[in-house]
């Protein structure tokens, strides 16, 4: 493969960098707010959102029979980073987990309903996987789906459900066969999150953002807004989440950490000395560049292996999920460690060092190792379906 981009997709960057610089808006883009940035919910997010889709920019690797382009990953890739590397909203939950999963598997009245609204950004989803007892374990979720005439009824909770407070529909997995295996037996369906029996109740996390818990209580859900087959949940769901750990942690936010670093230790003097001149200080620069570097091809490896057709690379997409996650913690901590002890100051204060990110991303970075499967799930998934290891070993 060839890790280099092509003249073609250079100039597409450039294309999307123009337009970022025209559209520069502070209430859609706020690099502190890591890769937070894509739950946020206000009028102009969706207006910006929106104009991307009147570009072309959304779905543009559909099929065309669906109102995409055809493209290849890599634009897909390359504007996502872009997005990023500002702070903003990404492509990654309607266009990638929901929109590809239902031109897959759903059936026409939803490809009717929802793919037309994903590729104009006049619908926001939220995904309920996770449950009290079954965090990154999703074959573990239990709630209850039971058969009805016309439909199914829901009964249970769900946990951290990012964007649930705002969305106006819920992917969300449920148990419809008790008695099948814990990998089977699960199916997804569609629910409007404004429906009676439906209670949403925030959480908040150490990085001051908003997810939540929802309830659901005698919820009915017709057939037709079942997902795939019943009881093949957990398959589509396995597929989604190749596409979250790829797409909704993104390698652009800490290429622009690790910079913001590299400034502070070239500018900075301590104690009569320079920091850039401190070889403690070097070679953890050095250690970090140089992972930096492996993350970023590992998500091109991961874009190279979609390119193939079929579903998301999975041992690729945890592959690149664990290294980059962990490694953005690493940052983070290196970063308060060189920073000292000004880098304890709350983001955004104008006399802390590197004005108070280290503090932030330091919170962040431990909610991207557990977002789309901890890294223990990834080092599982990788042992499993890479190296070939029994499930008990």
């Amino acid at each position: 493969m060839d890790f280099e981009f092509s003249p073609e997709q250079l100039a597409f960057v450039k294309e999307v960098e123009t337009f970022l610089d025209a559209n520069d808006d502070p209430e859609v883009f706020d690099l502190t707010r890591e890769n937070m940035a894509q739950i946020v919910d206000t009028p102009r997010r969706r207006a910006f959102m929106a104009s991307l889709g009147e570009r072309g920019w959304l779905g543009m690797t559909w099929p065309k029979e669906y109102g995409g382009a055809e493209g290849e990953g890599v634009y897909e890739y390359l504007l996502n980073e872009r997005l990023a590397g500002r702070g903003g909203p990404q492509i990654g939950k309607g266009v990638g987990i929901i929109g590809k999963t239902l031109i897959r598997h759903g059936n026409e009245t939803l490809k009717e309903e929802f793919l037309p609204k994903i590729l104009r950004n006049e619908v926001e989803f939220a995904v309920g996987y996770s449950e009290p007892n079954a965090g990154s374990d999703a074959a573990s979720m239990q709630l209850k789906a039971t058969k009805v005439e016309g439909g199914w009824v829901l009964d249970g909770q769900k946990t951290w459900t990012t964007s649930a407070h705002f969305a106006e529909w819920y992917w969300v997995g449920a148990r419809t066969n008790p008695d099948a295996p814990k990998h089977a037996g699960i199916t997804l369906f569609l629910v409007p999150l404004d429906q009676e029996g439906i209670t949403v109740n925030a959480i908040w996390t150490m990085g001051d953002e908003r997810t939540n818990e929802v309830f659901l209580n005698d919820v009915f859900v017709p057939d037709e807004y079942v997902v795939g087959q019943v009881d093949h949940g957990f398959q589509y769901i396995s597929e989604a989440l190749d596409l979250e750990r790829f797409t909704m942690f993104t390698f652009s936010p800490i290429q622009q950490r690790f910079e913001l670093l590299v400034e502070y230790v070239r500018t900075t003097v301590r104690d009569g000395v320079p920091l850039k001149d401190d070889p403690v200080v070097r070679q953890r620069l050095a250690q970090l560049a140089t992972q930096l570097e492996v993350a970023r091809v590992m998500g091109l490896k991961f874009v190279f292996e979609s390119s193939k057709g079929g579903a998301a690379p999975t041992a690729e997409a945890s592959e690149y999920k664990l290294f980059a996650t962990e490694l953005s913690k690493r940052l983070a901590n290196a970063s308060m460690d060189i920073a000292g002890p000004g880098s304890q100051l709350r983001v955004k204060t104008p006399e802390a060092p590197m004005e108070g990110r280290a503090e932030s991303t330091y919170r962040y970075t431990v909610i991207d190792t557990i977002g789309g499967g901890a890294s223990e799930i990834q080092k599982n998934i990788i042992a499993r379906r890479k190296l070939g290891l029994p499930k008990n070993f």
